[in-house]
């Protein structure tokens, strides 16, 4: 079977984050040769799996511009073509090291004023460029793949649509358009604005993909079109090297929560940490709570109940989830949060049910998470926010060996049925070629 050349549009591929996994895994098959990526410059980094693809074109200064006076504070990204394989050539005009102060003065403070205002949709707007409409020409795809996070990505998304005029792919990670109307000033212009805009760019695509099956729902709804599912796909094999088969405890267990921080995630960490030394005094055990993430928080680092550890290599990662006794997949309760998981399903949870280590997830009822644990039993779910409710549920699963191993044994089952890459690569790589009529 001959695949197309394929332009990816706002997503590298990595292994240190959700969106470069999901990508590298579904693309695992494809032709170097044919895969190209164009994103902005402060989503390339050293971090790059040049493995998959080495053509990336980096969309900076010369393409995004800002307006004043956030011009004054903007970095000046290089433009143009990458070939990550060559890493002194490239070193000097990928921005890896970035200021923290400068970085957490703009997250923190600068960003939330922005949003707050309605100028976080306007500040920069990211266009053609001569030479990028250059490299456009000279790669000349057959399909474009996009995704998008932002305003600015949806403009740029119609842009090269318009430009190319090839048959579009659009996959849904996230349902953000949902936070535009939440907060600040002129939330209710931005968010019938961007609804248009982002209808105009759904109009463009040929087939469209959500990341979960009740996104997927609610988009056919929202939307008035089909969307089908593309999750993580997994390699079975690669997991089943240390896949976890004997379920006795140690002495000192442990529950590890491996990712992401921030919006959706922190509070419930929280609960989590409050809710172990529950267990413990009621037990008389030592659990350890183990969150493993790239930076955290000084709430984490101040918090006695929780062991703080970084990121590890993908390789390693069969090993590390094989060898706690308990993982678990935590989302925030709020109004705000929920907007923002609801429909979403984390890159890791494939990964979790394959390592088989029993899971547990703290979230609520409604969200694709749940709503897909539920129907196929891999996990225990506690969808009540409280404290002792979720250390009542964490004392059962310590206390029954049965339920540990019947929840990872169905776990391990879905992983192999539901999101085998040997499967899903394939059902995916089809899901392309239809949209150029090719079999």
């Amino acid at each position: 079977m001959s695949l197309p050349k394929v332009l990816i549009v706002n997503q590298p591929f990595n292994t240190n984050t959700g969106g470069g996994i999901t990508l590298s895994n579904l693309f695992s098959r494809w032709d170097r040769e044919k895969l190209a990526v164009a994103c902005s410059g402060y989503l390339l980094t050293e971090s790059m799996d040049p493995k998959l693809c080495n053509n990336y074109y980096q969309l900076g200064s010369e393409e995004r511009k800002w307006i004043f006076p956030f011009s004054l504070l903007s970095r000046k990204y290089y433009s143009g073509a990458l070939d990550i394989k060559q890493k002194e050539g490239t070193k000097n005009k990928v921005i890896v090291e970035k200021s923290k102060f400068r970085e957490k003065l703009i997250m923190d403070y600068m960003q939330p004023t922005m949003e707050y205002f309605g100028f976080s949709h306007f500040q920069a707007r990211t266009g053609l460029s001569h030479t990028f409409c250059a490299w456009l020409d000279s790669f000349d795809p057959d399909v474009l793949y996009l995704q998008a996070n932002t305003r600015e990505d949806i403009l740029l998304g119609i842009e090269i649509c318009d430009y190319l005029k090839k048959p579009m792919v659009f996959h849904m990670m996230d349902d953000w358009p949902t936070l535009i109307g939440i907060n600040g000033f002129l939330k209710n212009f931005w968010k019938d604005q961007i609804n248009k805009e982002f209808r105009a760019l759904l109009n463009r695509a040929d087939l469209l993909m959500g990341i979960s099956d009740y996104m997927c729902e609610e988009y056919e709804r929202r939307y008035q079109k089909k969307f089908i599912t593309f999750h993580n796909p997994i390699n079975i094999d690669f997991w089943k090297k240390a896949q976890r088969e004997n379920y006795k405890l140690p002495e000192n267990p442990t529950i590890l929560y491996a990712g992401r921080l921030g919006l959706g995630i922190d509070k419930s960490l929280k609960s989590i940490a409050d809710a172990v030394e529950i267990v413990n005094k009621n037990l008389g055990t030592s659990i350890k709570f183990v969150v493993q993430a790239q930076e955290a928080p000084d709430w984490i680092k101040n918090n006695k109940n929780i062991v703080l550890n970084g990121f590890v290599e993908y390789e390693e990662l069969p090993v590390v989830f094989s060898q706690a006794d308990l993982l678990i997949l935590p989302y925030d309760f709020s109004d705000e949060s929920l907007s923002y998981i609801q429909y979403s399903m984390p890159t890791k949870a494939p990964e979790y049910m394959a390592s088989g280590t029993p899971i547990a997830i703290f979230a609520p009822q409604d969200t694709a998470l749940v709503k897909y644990a539920e129907k196929y039993e891999w996990a225990v779910v506690i969808t009540d926010n409280k404290v002792k409710v979720l250390a009542e549920k964490l004392i059962e699963i310590f206390s029954d060996h049965s339920l540990r191993e019947r929840i990872a044994n169905t776990a391990k089952t879905v992983a192999e049925t539901r999101h085998d890459s040997e499967i899903v690569v394939k059902e995916f790589q089809k899901s392309i070629l239809s949209v150029l009529k090719i079999e």
